[in-house]
């Protein structure tokens, strides 16, 4: 797994690329986390399209950054997940606490502009 950050105004963009199983979601928690204290912000957004696999440990990386979000009365959203991870969103019932976008530009619009 390859993890890429960018900072825009009070948003986190963590672009994913590869597997988000139990081997790696350790260190997407611990990154993400750092990353985000370091930053001081307020939203992240994760970029899911090169995401090839996502297991259930996965799912709790990012439920976890979720919680932390709703903490400090930010937002969290998903942009260019694949056919695969919006499956597990589907079957997971994920897209009910965290929405997906097509692009990173709806995601930002959601997560910093405050709109359902």
């Amino acid at each position: 797994m390859e993890l890429k950050f960018l900072k825009r105004n009070r948003t986190l963009i963590i672009k994913i690329d590869g597997e988000i199983d139990h081997h790696t979601c350790e260190v997407l928690r611990g990154e993400t986390d750092r990353a985000f204290e370091k930053m001081g912000g307020k939203n992240i957004i994760f970029r899911m399209g090169g995401v090839s696999f996502m297991d259930s440990s996965g799912i709790g990386a990012i439920i976890g950054r979720y919680k932390n979000i709703q903490r400090l009365g930010g937002r969290i959203a998903v942009a260019e997940a694949n056919e695969r991870v919006e499956q597990i969103f589907r079957l997971s019932a994920m897209q009910s606490l965290i929405p997906s976008f097509p692009n990173i530009d709806l995601a930002l619009e959601y997560v910093e502009g405050g709109k359902n």
